[in-house]
């Protein structure tokens, strides 16, 4: 967890981080980080899954989704807000309105 600069804080709240992640600038709820994941400043990643070796882009939003191992979020991203706009991005939407995110949908963005 790095920075303590005002609107650029680490934090996690309700959440799980394993060894090796980085939560810089960045604001977690109700999430569960595995390995190697780096969140970067101004994101805001909640009830989310994010699997080992995933960047997530500074600026980026992302709510009620799982993402795939390795995936790179690009930065600004805005994911689980809007599932009309997740699904013409190609992502799959479940009937409880949880977005998966892999790298096959990315490279398309």
């Amino acid at each position: 967890f790095v920075w303590e600069e005002d609107n650029r804080r680490g934090t996690a709240i309700n959440s799980v981080v394993s060894g090796g992640c980085i939560i810089s600038g960045s604001t977690l709820i109700e999430s569960i980080c595995f390995s190697n994941v780096r969140v970067n400043s101004g994101s805001r990643v909640e009830q989310t899954v994010v699997l080992p070796e995933v960047t997530v882009g500074a600026g980026s939003k992302i709510k009620k989704a799982i993402i795939d191992r390795g995936c790179q979020i690009p930065e600004g991203t805005v994911i689980g807000y809007n599932h009309d706009d997740d699904r013409a991005r190609g992502f799959r939407v479940s009937e409880n309105g949880v977005v998966l995110v892999t790298k096959t949908e990315l490279e398309n963005l």
